[in-house]
């Protein structure tokens, strides 16, 4: 069970609407946590091979990359060696993909999410980051 202060923090980010772009690196550090104390994202993130996302903000100088499979999670600042997978959006757009506001499928369609790498891989990272939100939400009630 996910410890109290890990809930603490996201309903403290999610009353703050991640505004800024660091916040996405705190939401990720939450998942990171969560990711070693719940055991259904545990076996998703053991059967995965592991593939590294960069994230890039596309109206301001700031980039994250998550790295996830083999029984890991971690998200750091900056660039990635070797990605399997770079994003790219503005700010608005992140924001509303983090707080599930907006459905990755869609942004993706409109033009306003572009991916470049490879596209099962980022099924595979939206899939995963779907977990943590329904696991999220499950802590928030």
């Amino acid at each position: 069970m996910v410890n109290e202060e890990i809930i603490k923090k996201l309903k403290a980010l999610r009353d703050k609407e991640l505004t800024e772009t660091k916040d996405a690196i705190t939401l990720f550090e939450i998942y990171k946590q969560i990711a070693q104390e719940e055991d259904d994202i545990k076996e998703e993130l053991e059967d995965m091979d592991e593939i590294i996302i960069q994230n890039v903000y596309s109206d301001a100088d700031f980039k994250y990359w998550v790295k996830l499979g083999a029984g890991k999670f971690d998200v750091g600042e900056g660039e990635a060696e070797d990605p399997n997978v770079t994003m790219s959006a503005t700010a608005e757009t992140w924001s509303g993909l983090g707080s599930g506001e907006i459905e990755a499928a869609g942004a993706y369609m409109a033009g306003d999410l572009s991916i470049e790498g490879n596209l099962q891989d980022a099924i595979a990272y939206g899939e995963i980051l779907d977990l943590f939100r329904d696991i999220m939400a499950d802590l928030e009630e």
